[in-house]
């Protein structure tokens, strides 16, 4: 396994947990605003009437040719700040999604949202 060059090549590959137990889909990417890195995925997770996105932290992820890995346990993720699998984070929960993990949340330099999705 290695580092990922460009994370957006796996969208739509299996996401597996720390241990590799499969988590879900990879659904898409969100960047950190201020330095233009990626930060965070959306993992698709459900069966087909309950599918939602969550929010899982992409520091520490790996690729292999078959599947992301991520670092943080499959029970962590699964009840992960979420949304609708056509939805778009709200700036509002950018708090909640970084607070779930233990990670530190700030706003850019002036106030703006946190996280982007391209």
């Amino acid at each position: 396994m290695f580092e990922a060059e460009n994370i957006r090549d796996w969208i739509g590959m299996p996401v597996g947990d720390e241990v590799d137990d499969r988590v879900g889909t990879l659904e898409s990417i969100y960047f950190d605003t201020a330095s233009d890195q990626p930060a965070f995925a959306t993992v698709k997770i459900g069966i087909l009437s309950g599918q939602k996105l969550v929010f899982v932290p992409l520091n520490g992820a790996l690729v292999s040719p078959k599947h992301l890995k991520v670092m943080y346990p499959k029970k962590l993720i699964k009840t992960a700040p979420s949304i609708a699998t056509d939805g778009e984070l709200d700036a509002a929960h950018e708090p909640e999604v970084y607070t779930h993990y233990g990670l530190a949340y700030e706003t850019g330099s002036g106030g703006e949202r946190r996280l982007g999705r391209r």
